[in-house]
């Protein structure tokens, strides 16, 4: 008989079983080292190496509790590190930038104001010339004196506040309807809306307190300030019929754009009325405008320049022309168009 035709032991040795459970321990131990080298890399848990089902399970369990806490630690350094560049941006780039835009601002407004001031009391001076007087030389004795007289008698230039004031009744009365309401029906280049309390004002002081010369605040926006411009345009077109033409300044397409279309609907304007040879006429630059209200008055025809209350800088060229309005923007509209831009 041989070791095969022997019936199998199937009583199991204490000792062995001992000795079996080592060596499982002495794996598992082997396993976590591996596992805690690297916790990003995957433990090769094969099922078939183990006899008891139990402790390949608690062994699967123990790595992913490593993975786990491992991963938790790099997202509270992510965190952290998240709240530190946050405070480091918002130290050194948000109050810097914010510092420095409020000190930009700030000097805005003081040039504004310093500017409108400035052009106030520019238009407020009165410039009438003083009277000469001129000593009669010992050969003119002979002379009559009335000559005498008509020499020595030199008419004062009229002041520039003046210059509307023979036509203060009609410009009143012009003014006084365009309050009462609109008139939706009245012919092209007749005032179509009606203007309130604020505007008329403001008209007021333009004719005969700075004798159509000068700047006036803004309305608030370009719709309001372009409403008053129009019933100026509607006036104006009365006392001067065809030698009159309108020219305004705007520095972009859009702005000048919004000019047309408020002066067409409250002028009853079609767009033929705006070109080089219409009524109106549009410019982006000042140069072009200036030439244009050079010929104007070459030709006897007078020019009014409209300034649009975007434009921060006027060309001394157009304080030299007789009838001229400039819209002073307010910092908060200033503002606005710069975002706008």
């Amino acid at each position: 008989m041989t070791e095969k035709d022997l019936p199998q032991k199937t009583d199991s040795n204490p000792a062995e079983d001992i000795e079996s459970k080592k060596v499982l321990e002495k794996e598992f131990f082997e396993e976590e080292k591996k596992s805690d080298h690297n916790p990003n890399e995957t433990t090769n848990l094969n099922p078939e190496k183990y006899d008891n089902e139990e402790d390949f399970f608690n062994l699967a369990l123990s790595e992913l509790k490593k993975k786990r806490a491992f991963l938790e630690k790099e997202i509270k350094e992510l965190e952290e590190r998240k709240i530190k560049i946050e405070q480091e941006v918002s130290k050194s780039f948000t109050g810097q930038s914010d510092s420095i835009a409020r000190r930009v601002k700030g000097f805005q407004d003081y040039l504004t104001g310093a500017l409108q001031s400035l052009s106030h009391s520019v238009e407020q001076l009165e410039l009438i010339a003083q009277p000469v007087v001129v000593t009669p030389s010992p050969l003119d004795k002979n002379k009559s004196k009335e000559e005498t007289n008509d020499r020595e008698k030199i008419e004062p230039i009229q002041a520039i506040a003046d210059t509307f004031k023979p036509d203060r009744e009609f410009i009143l009365e012009l003014l006084g309807q365009y309050t009462e309401g609109p008139d939706y029906y009245a012919d092209p280049w007749k005032f179509r809306r009606s203007l309130e309390n604020e505007d008329t004002e403001i008209l007021e002081d333009w004719f005969f307190n700075m004798g159509g010369r000068g700047a006036q605040s803004s309305r608030g926006n370009r719709s309001k300030n372009v409403l008053v411009s129009a019933a100026l345009i509607s006036i104006l077109g009365e006392l001067y019929g065809d030698r009159f033409q309108a020219l305004i300044l705007a520095n972009q397409p859009e702005r000048l754009g919004e000019w047309r279309r408020g002066l067409q609907d409250a002028l009853g304007l079609n767009r033929e009325d705006f070109g080089p040879n219409s009524g109106i006429v549009l410019f982006e630059r000042s140069e072009p405008l200036i030439e244009r209200a050079d010929r104007l008055e070459e030709g006897n025809e007078v020019p009014l320049i409209l300034i649009d209350a975007a434009e921060q800088n006027i060309d001394i060229p157009i304080l030299q022309f007789p009838i001229w309005l400039a819209f002073a923007a307010n910092p908060d509209e200033l503002y606005l168009e710069e975002n706008l831009d």
